[in-house]
């Protein structure tokens, strides 16, 4: 039975055609070089090396055995490096869900710094609500996803990543437009732009109880799925929006942004993923979003948007 270390015994002395040079290269005896070289030809069934006191010389089967002898070990020093490539991290593909607001925070800074530590790493991106995320997550469709918690599933692991305040979006045109401060009491009455509840229970019941907070109940009178659709229904004057503060980074014509004089809680991003999910690039992924957010949680930290 032929052995990779035979072909590697053997590739030794066609390089150094000499024996005891050959075995001081790999570290052994000559006797038991040879002794392995005579077994490799026995399996081969054909010479390898002309042998003389003065000099040792390939044979004609021997020099193209050592050409498909090279194939062989590049191969297999490409499949070793393959291999320690992906169980680091750095091979593969990974499948990336998030909610349209995370495109305006975390989100942009995390990419960049992963295809930079992680080039070799294929990226397939999906702009998907929190729900829609859970789902892809539980059928493995995707292997991470940013989405706005809370979150109750035992098979999902849901970490907090960044916080921030809310804001109120004006239509430019607003009397409230050129204050730099609004109040919240001063909204009662307004057309208000917001996201079904089942998309993001959480976000939606802060917003709500914000308002409920202030003495009323927003008069939702239009509802959109994504974020940047809600911006752009504020611009068409349909109505004033509460969002986070990072939708800031969406500058849109006809829209401004202000601070809220009351207290807001925060809105929070989190990444989540599946807990029985081994992958070591899911792993690298989780690690660098670790770094890149660390002193970001709990402070409002300027996100510079992709670009």
């Amino acid at each position: 039975m032929i052995e990779l270390r035979h072909l590697r015994y053997f590739m030794a002395v066609a390089e150094e055609l000499h024996f005891g040079r050959a075995a001081e290269r790999l570290h052994m005896a000559q006797p038991p070089l040879s002794q392995q070289i005579r077994q490799l030809e026995n399996e081969l069934g054909f010479q390898l090396f002309h042998r003389t006191k003065r000099r040792v010389e390939l044979t004609e089967a021997g020099r193209v055995f050592v050409g498909e002898c090279q194939k062989i070990l590049r191969q297999l020093d490409q499949a070793i490096q393959i291999g320690q490539q992906v169980s680091r991290g750095e091979l593969g593909q990974l499948v990336i869900g998030f909610v349209s607001s995370a495109a305006y925070n975390v989100l942009p800074e995390i990419l960049r710094s992963f295809r930079s530590s992680v080039p070799e790493v294929s990226l397939e991106l999906h702009e998907l609500t929190t729900d829609q995320q859970i789902k892809w997550l539980r059928e493995s469709r995707m292997d991470v996803g940013f989405v706005r918690p809370p979150i109750e599933d035992e098979h999902l692991i849901l970490t907090p990543i960044f916080q921030e305040p809310f804001v109120v979006a004006l239509p430019e045109t607003h009397p409230f437009a050129s204050q730099l401060q609004v109040s919240l009491k001063t909204l009662i009455g307004e057309a208000f732009v917001l996201f079904p509840r089942s998309l993001a229970p959480g976000l939606y019941d802060q917003i709500i109880s914000l308002c409920q907070q202030s003495g009323f109940s927003p008069n939702v009178v239009q509802e959109a799925i994504q974020m940047q659709t809600i911006i752009s229904l504020v611009a068409a004057e349909i109505g004033v929006a509460i969002v986070p503060i990072s939708l800031q980074n969406l500058q849109r014509t006809g829209v401004v942004y202000r601070s809220l004089s009351e207290p807001t809680p925060k809105a929070t991003i989190a990444i989540i993923h599946r807990r029985s999910d081994r992958s070591p690039t899911v792993k690298r992924f989780l690690d660098i979003v670790k770094q890149v957010t660390a002193d970001k949680l709990d402070k409002n930290v300027p996100i510079v948007p992709l670009t």
